[in-house]
């Protein structure tokens, strides 16, 4: 049986905002991959170490955006708003979680 593998955050519904499209997001925030890899085609294996190496370089931030250099709190910033435009252009609604809950 194929391993299931993940389409890339460029075409991920409603632009990724999920887990997975962070791990990418932060991914190209700290320079482990480029902003041009969408991932697609990665397992779940490889996704899952590249959010090892995020969540270790997020530590030594206190995993808080505010705790960020001023050229890293500006591309993560950057990096948000573009996808959070594009997003709504797609028809996330970040209220639609909520109701989840």
């Amino acid at each position: 049986m194929a391993q299931k593998v993940y389409q890339g955050i460029d075409k991920d519904p409603k632009g990724a905002m999920n887990p997975t499209g962070n791990i990418i997001r932060d991914a190209w925030l700290f320079g482990f991959i480029p902003e041009s890899e969408t991932c697609a085609g990665w397992t779940q294996q490889r996704i899952e170490a590249l959010y090892c190496q995020v969540s270790d370089e997020w530590h030594k931030y206190g995993h808080l955006a505010s705790n960020l250099p001023p050229e890293l709190a500006q591309k993560h910033r950057a990096i948000y708003a573009a996808a959070i435009e594009r997003a709504r252009e797609l028809g996330w609604d970040p209220e639609e979680s909520l109701n989840d809950y």
